[in-house]
């Protein structure tokens, strides 16, 4: 049973892949873990509250009820993602702007909702951000420009918070193997993400890294290399 008195951890997107990676490593390390999440993983250890992070009512509703269970909150861990990888020439409207509400302004709801909690526990938001945001690719419009954004919403935040001891950071990862069954040699593992994310966590309290980009350690040959890379670009 969770201590009262232990740290708090929220983690959207906490019921699969690399949320649900984060969630198990912050309640090993003694987290009491509340998920914001769109589908319920129905495991008892992970403490639940239904929310469609496109709709800014629900992520209201969900902040209230975190902090009338938990009554505090230390750790904010920004992982849930939806992607749409259309053209722009042939992209909905409406798949454009729900990319952008998942991947962007559901960030900028939650941190204003929590942001008071996280001051008084001088706590910390870990965005999960993504090479998308700095390798652009046909039909990733929407979701780059989401994650290109980030970046600069996180700074923004760490520039104006740290002040009142929060802190903030962005992990860019590369591949993961996100699916269950994806055990993939050019990927980064669930696990392996859980813990980068929760060591940055776990820093001193008298420092902050503001951005940590990570790679797979064994990636997939290029097709082109060397000079010949400025052909494709």
């Amino acid at each position: 049973m969770d201590s009262a008195d232990a740290p708090v951890a929220v983690v959207t997107g906490a019921n699969r892949g690399s949320g649900r990676g984060i969630a198990a490593e912050l309640k090993a390390r003694g987290y009491r873990v509340f998920g914001l999440n769109r589908t319920a993983l129905g495991e008892g250890w992970l403490n639940e509250f239904s929310c469609d992070l496109a709709d800014a009512d629900q992520i209201r509703l969900a902040v209230e009820q975190v902090l009338a269970e938990a009554g505090r909150v230390d750790v904010c861990v920004f992982n849930a993602v939806d992607r749409v990888l259309e053209p722009i020439s042939s992209m909905d409207a409406d798949d454009w702007e729900h990319t952008l509400a998942i991947n962007l302004s559901s960030h900028f709801h939650l941190t204003r909702l929590l942001l008071p909690a996280v001051r008084a526990s001088r706590g910390q938001f870990v965005f999960m951000g993504s090479h998308a945001g700095t390798h652009y690719f046909e039909g990733g419009a929407a979701y780059s420009a989401a994650k290109a954004a980030l970046g600069a919403f996180v700074e923004t935040l760490l520039l104006e918070e740290r002040p009142h001891g929060v802190r903030a950071c962005l992990v860019s990862p590369g591949a993961i193997a996100n699916l269950d069954g994806d055990n993939s040699a050019h990927k980064m593992s669930v696990d392996s993400i859980a813990r980068c994310v929760a060591s940055v966590i776990d820093l001193p309290h008298d420092m902050t890294v503001g951005q940590i980009e990570i790679r797979p350690a064994s990636p997939l040959r290029a097709s082109v290399t060397g000079i010949d890379r400025l052909l494709y670009v």
